[in-house]
């Protein structure tokens, strides 16, 4: 039971630190927007035109399939560590994910989701 109490402690905990920061900054930062200083930034160029445009969801599409397989790459690890004690059964496993991968990287790139225009 007092393990559950440690980690009840440490969410009260968490969370009176992200309200006290919050309420800190709102009652010390300044106030005094201006017209400059509520414009869209952007690597500190001047925005030209409205921030209303459309995309290309190839970008999207790009950001996602790294995403999916950055985090799927993070699997191998734990694997990699406890490889001595799993034995043939994990490696099998681990070519069989791998697989999967490959061939969603494939399916991918058939279709076209990973050229850049």
């Amino acid at each position: 039971m007092t393990e559950y109490l440690a980690v009840l402690i440490f969410i009260f905990a968490g969370i009176g630190i992200v309200l006290f920061t919050f309420l800190f900054s709102r009652i010390f930062r300044p106030r005094n927007p201006y017209r400059e200083k509520n414009i869209n930034y952007e690597c500190a160029e001047n925005p030209i035109g409205t921030s209303w445009i459309q995309f290309n969801n190839r970008f999207y599409i790009f950001a996602l399939i790294f995403v999916i397989f950055d985090v799927e790459v993070v699997f191998l690890f734990p694997w990699a560590v406890a490889f001595g004690q799993l034995g043939l059964f994990a490696l099998v496993e681990m070519v069989v994910f791998i697989l999967i991968l490959f061939f969603g990287i494939f399916y991918a790139w058939r279709r076209g989701a990973l050229k850049w225009v």
